[in-house]
């Protein structure tokens, strides 16, 4: 199928043709047109399905016929999308800005930790659409400074994420601001008892979208485990990126300093490197994914919650620094790669703590993750006799010095590229 069978408007198609995108995913496949026809959505879908778009480009669509069919605008904020990090937020503020680039609707995106005044001065210009956090929109509801009298269309995203990270009261204090007619989609890549039971108080006769169980890893992603003593995870780390295959990396840590101290130990190995985490100012933040983004910096140092939405065109490998202590979010980290269909690598660290969240992923996902037995800082293998529900074949020779290095039996390099453009 492509986009023009799914009964898009000019402006629109001709701005996803300037996008590069073509086909639809699965979920824009199922998604869009239900949206169209006003119906209420449960998206169940992980990043890297393309779920941005699935709601954007309708939302849009239908923004757009009320401004050009002669009907009375009110003058509020007619679509709402709540989302829980500022990184997410900003990154669908730039795909409404791509997908209506030729619609004249107004976006605007607020979040905190950087100075409101901008945000207020932005708003009081008009708002077709605000994608917000929801503590900085509570902030501004509070001062007076929005009001959500008017909104037609609520977009929760990552409503999962919303409850791991403490925002589910203030999403219930949102959901209790809008108008009670309107057209709401929910997007949660799981659904946990209290995520189910807000689903079903908010949603009216919901369409159900459901693509890529979280239990499942992309087909495209090639995966390893390294089994490393804890101390020697710098130099492997340091190891791996002298290999230039590896052209762009998101390094994943379970903890703030942990992140930090990763990005000073790359420094000494003279790899330029940045870390993004809720710590750094928000400036810094932005600043760090930018030039991640440009090529500028070569490996960003992440944690879990900073990482949520992060959406890089070509990334080519993730590495798991530290293994997640909750398997879903391996799931997730993972996901950062090959998305909506490229290909991708991710590697994983293990040291003998992390053996039984190691352990825990692969019952979730239901594969046993290769391992890589050769390099500089492998384990004894008395280690594995230890654990002897991780014992396997190895894979991988992995070469040394300036030796090509395969994976899985083919170059490396070909997992790399040919990266879609068609982001979530």
């Amino acid at each position: 199928m492509l986009f023009e069978q799914l009964s898009l408007i000019e402006p629109i198609l001709s701005a996803l043709k300037h996008e590069g995108y073509t086909t639809p995913t699965p979920i824009q496949e199922q998604a869009i047109p239900s949206i169209l026809e006003g119906r209420d959505l449960l998206g169940c879908a992980q990043t890297g399905t393309g779920k941005t778009a699935a709601f954007a480009i309708p939302v849009l669509q239908l923004l757009c016929k009320e401004k050009y069919t002669g009907e009375i605008r009110k003058t509020g904020i007619k679509a709402l999308v709540l989302t829980p990090t500022r990184e997410l937020a900003i990154q669908i503020e730039e795909s409404f800005k791509a997908y209506g680039k030729n619609l004249g609707l107004k976006q605007l995106v607020i979040f905190g930790g950087v100075s409101q005044q901008p945000q207020t001065n932005a708003l009081r210009h008009g708002v077709d659409i605000l994608i917000a956090t929801p503590g900085r929109l509570l902030d501004l509801i509070n001062q007076r400074f929005i009001r959500l009298n008017d909104v037609e269309f609520f977009i929760l995203d990552e409503a999962d994420r919303m409850l791991d990270m403490g925002f589910i009261h203030d999403v219930k204090k949102v959901i209790a601001l809008l108008p009670t007619k309107r057209q709401t989609l929910f997007f949660s890549a799981t659904m946990p008892p209290e995520i189910s039971k807000l689903a079903d108080n908010i949603l009216k006769n919901p369409v159900k979208v459901e693509v890529t169980p979280v239990s499942s890893t992309a087909e495209t992603i090639q995966q390893a485990i390294y089994f490393v003593e804890k101390e020697n995870k710098k130099l492997l780390l340091a190891h791996l990126l002298k290999d230039p295959v590896i052209k762009s990396a998101l390094v994943f840590t379970r903890t703030k300093h942990g992140a930090d101290k990763v990005v000073k130990d790359l420094h000494r190995s003279n790899i330029i490197a940045e870390a993004i985490h809720g710590n750094k100012s928000q400036n810094a933040r932005q600043r760090a994914l930018t030039n991640f983004k440009s090529g500028h910096t070569r490996v960003l140092v992440a944690t879990d919650i900073a990482a949520r939405g992060i959406d890089v065109d070509n990334l080519s490998h993730v590495i798991n620094f530290e293994l997640p202590n909750v398997a879903e979010t391996y799931v997730h980290r993972i996901g950062r790669t090959g998305r909506a269909g490229a290909s991708g690598i991710a590697f994983s660290f293990c040291d003998a703590e992390e053996i039984a969240y190691l352990q825990d992923i692969q019952k979730l996902i239901s594969i046993q993750v290769p391992v890589v037995s050769e390099h500089p800082y492998a384990m004894a293998n008395s280690f594995l006799q230890k654990a002897p529900s991780l014992k396997q074949k190895p894979v991988q020779r992995h070469y040394q010095n300036n030796e090509r290095r395969s994976f899985r039996g083919g170059d490396s390099r070909r997992y790399a590229g040919n990266q879609s453009r068609n982001r979530d």
